[in-house]
């Protein structure tokens, strides 16, 4: 209730500029809720049902020195319950996004958390931008299963994605041309050290570091872009496209081949491709078809340790959007799985309060072989029902 009635301008709450300088403060404020009811299963899960509530606030400020340097920070201050943070299970690791730990304090054994979400400094003059620091990293071309978006990726089922969490990574984009880029990254990696505040060491090990270029450029009504690199000294050839045929149908695509350090590892491929239309009545329809060449083509091969959001080898997701009236939108992305056939169902509602605050409920239900004993039937049976309402108030 404070949230909602936390009605400010939907401007910054404080904007100065003077002779070339800028600088803008802005907030947001959120307050969940949550209820969770996972599969009756001890080996995988201490609690069978579970609920609390959860908040956070984001101070965000973005400031200008001249025509060429900027400088932005994101200041995060939450408090999620560990029973909320695990989901309840056993096998949940409490563990951030891989950056540094110097940046993270965490307060009530490890319930709330201080931390600097984006700290970078960007320089830009002609041609040449440069951005060093803490700062989100995007390189998907599809929008449900992104294999070529390394650092910090969504999962299919999320919703809201207005902060993508940021990484500690020195990026430069070059214009090459009109409608042509390149750009070199780099991305510092860390050992996991499960006495630090967010689950990783304040030292860099070089073992784990990221190094990309990638090109992109239109031709026709088509966006195109090779990448090529290493991640984790692993290599990494692919690219990605975006484009519309017949001004009608969206179409996208992006994915790589990954070439592993270690001998005896065979290579394998990562590729998503999707379908979009929007209609005039708002009816937003999206299809994409993902190839995970590190995924199990069995049930019995499936790997709970295993990095990424997938166990197996072949995926589906399709998803549908709706303006019902100028306050309400819906949401709803159906996630299969064709080697268990087990299936994923989120549902998301935003209802909008005032032009700075909003409501939103969501839910999943899954659908899947429930694990026994300590064996994993299918998938998707992992994973539990789970219901949420949070209130957003921006400022």
């Amino acid at each position: 209730m404070i949230l909602a009635g936390f009605v400010q301008p939907a401007s910054a709450f404080i904007a100065w500029q003077n002779d070339g300088k800028q600088l803008e403060l802005r907030g947001l404020l959120r307050g969940s809720g949550v209820m969770i009811k996972n599969p009756d299963n001890r080996f995988f899960y201490n609690k069978q049902s579970l609920a609390g509530v959860a908040g956070s606030g984001r101070l965000m400020l973005d400031a200008g020195f001249g025509d060429h340097v900027t400088v932005e920070v994101h200041a995060e201050q939450n408090y999620i319950p560990l029973t909320l943070q695990s989901g309840g299970s056993n096998l949940a690791t409490l563990r951030d996004v891989e950056r540094s730990d110097l940046l993270d304090w965490s307060f009530d054994s490890r319930r709330s958390h201080l931390l600097i979400d984006r700290l970078n400094l960007q320089y830009s003059a002609g041609k040449v931008n440069v951005k060093i620091g803490r700062q989100p990293l995007n390189l998907a071309a599809t929008f449900y299963f992104t294999p070529n978006d390394f650092f910090a990726p969504f999962a299919a089922q999320t919703f809201f994605r207005a902060y993508k969490p940021g990484v500690d990574a020195v990026r430069m984009d070059i214009q090459l041309a009109e409608l042509s880029q390149l750009s070199l990254i780099s991305v510092l990696g860390y050992r996991t050290d499960p006495f630090a505040d967010n689950g990783w060491s304040n030292r860099v090990d070089a073992a784990r570091n990221a190094y990309l270029v990638r090109k992109s450029a239109v031709y026709g009504d088509f966006e195109w872009a090779v990448l090529a690199g290493s991640v984790k000294r692993d290599g990494v050839v692919g690219g990605d496209f975006q484009g519309e045929l017949f001004e009608w149908l969206g179409v996208r695509g992006e994915g790589h081949l990954l070439i592993p350090d270690q001998p005896g590892q065979k290579r394998r491929l990562e590729l998503s491709v999707g379908l979009e239309h929007r209609w005039e009545n708002s009816l937003t329809l999206r299809a994409e078809q993902f190839y995970h060449g590190g995924g199990a083509t069995a049930v019995a091969a499936y790997n709970t340790a295993a990095q990424g959001y997938y166990m197996a080898r072949q995926y589906s997701a399709l998803g549908a959007s709706y303006e019902f009236t100028p306050l309400l939108n819906g949401d709803a992305t159906l996630l299969y799985n064709w080697v268990d056939h087990s299936a994923l169902l989120a549902l998301y509602a935003l209802y909008s309060l005032s032009d700075e605050s909003e409501l939103a409920v969501s839910a999943t239900v899954a659908r899947g072989a429930r694990p026994t004993a300590g064996r994993i039937n299918s998938e998707f049976g992992l994973y539990g029902t789970a219901l949420s309402c949070e209130l957003r108030s921006y400022f």
